[in-house]
């Protein structure tokens, strides 16, 4: 069977040149007998795939000197809780609700301290992202959290928050590495890679050095310490070994596309391909806010449930998988990460503009 086009939010595709070179790498990775997910993490050879892939994302991000970046295990669950831990000094942090992680992740922080939702846009459905440009920051807050690309609504700041000075703090699993970032805009900023860099399984933190410190919640465990982590290099205990390799080919392939601004430009021109004829579209309307909509996620419907069904069902019978909206939202919603070639995006433009002229 021929490869599919695969549309997932995540679990999601991975560039084929890279499943390809893993794939030949399996059995035995470069003459050692054996699969990196075989390896001992405290090798040598595993060492190096470990530190490569390390180097390799600060030169793709361009990451200052004075921020560490982690491997960690437990995905954005873990660091909605992490957050709060290791940062909230004084108890207190601003949140900005404009879909369910972020939604999440405050209630998590709430566990910790008095957690503030300064602005949201539950009000329209999370279907825009609301005007940042003067919020009631609190005084104290230890940071303003942000979930910078929304994978279920599909919307995206363009813009970053005004903190009013005040550390910010970034989810940016569904963006990640889709897009150039200064990171010095951050205090910190991480994600999950199942997105946009790698298999389920790790997460990537990038941290200012100010902000790791002994000074955390009372109880946190020894793994819920960002300090833990980044004095052993990721290595303090077995970390996800072969989603980090994995993650190391793509950050490969991606400096040999030419990096983050080439593959700005390349998400730019096939998310327009579809925006553009959501735009035309008779049938189909996109669900987002236009000045807040996302490169990575693409909901849409047709405000029937039934051809939004018929619709899924025959998009997957021709190799267009996974196209069904998230369950809160409904509809349909194209996830076009940077693994998803123009071709596939093409594909399903032709068979919605098909799918309209029959059903229309």
């Amino acid at each position: 069977m021929s490869r599919i086009y695969n549309f997932s939010a995540g679990p999601a595709n991975l560039p084929e040149e890279v499943l390809k070179e893993a794939a030949d790498e399996m059995l035995d990775y470069k003459g050692s007998g054996m699969s990196v997910m075989e390896m001992s993490h405290r090798s040598k050879m595993y060492e190096e795939i470990h530190n490569e892939a390390l180097a390799d994302i600060r030169e793709l991000m361009n990451i200052p000197d004075n921020y560490k970046v982690m491997f960690l295990q437990g995905g954005a669950w873990t660091q909605f809780a992490m957050i709060p831990m290791n940062l909230m000094k004084n108890r207190v942090a601003d949140y900005i609700i404009t879909g369910q992680w972020a939604k999440k992740a405050y209630g998590e922080a709430k566990l910790y301290g008095k957690a503030n939702a300064v602005a949201s846009s539950e009000d329209k459905m999370f279907t825009y992202i609301p005007d940042c440009s003067d919020l009631p920051i609190s005084p104290d807050a230890d940071y303003v959290y942000i979930c910078q690309n929304n994978t279920v609504f599909g919307t995206e700041y363009h813009t970053l928050p005004n903190t009013k000075g005040k550390t910010l703090v970034a989810d940016v699993s569904s963006c990640f590495l889709s897009e150039p970032i200064d990171v010095t805009k951050y205090g910190l900023v991480y994600g999950g890679v199942q997105k946009n860099i790698g298999p389920a399984g790790t997460a990537i933190v990038i941290i200012r050095d100010d902000l790791i410190t002994d000074d955390v919640y009372p109880g946190t465990p020894t793994m819920l310490r960002y300090k833990t982590h980044v004095e052993a290099n990721s290595l303090f205990n077995t970390p996800p070994t072969y989603g980090i390799y994995i993650c190391g080919k793509v950050f490969k392939w991606l400096k040999k596309r030419g990096g983050l601004q080439a593959m700005k430009d390349y998400n730019e021109k096939k998310a327009a391909i579809l925006y553009d004829y959501l735009d035309q579209s008779q049938m189909f309307t996109g669900t987002v806010e236009k000045k807040d909509r996302s490169l990575m996620n693409v909901p849409f419907v047709t405000g029937n449930p039934e051809l939004d069904a018929m619709f899924i069902k025959e998009a997957k019978a021709i190799g267009l998988e996974n196209l069904k909206g998230y369950r809160t939202v409904g509809g349909m919603r194209a996830s076009i990460y940077n693994a998803m070639p123009m071709e596939g995006v093409q594909a399903l433009v032709d068979f919605m503009r098909d799918f309209e002229k029959k059903n229309g």
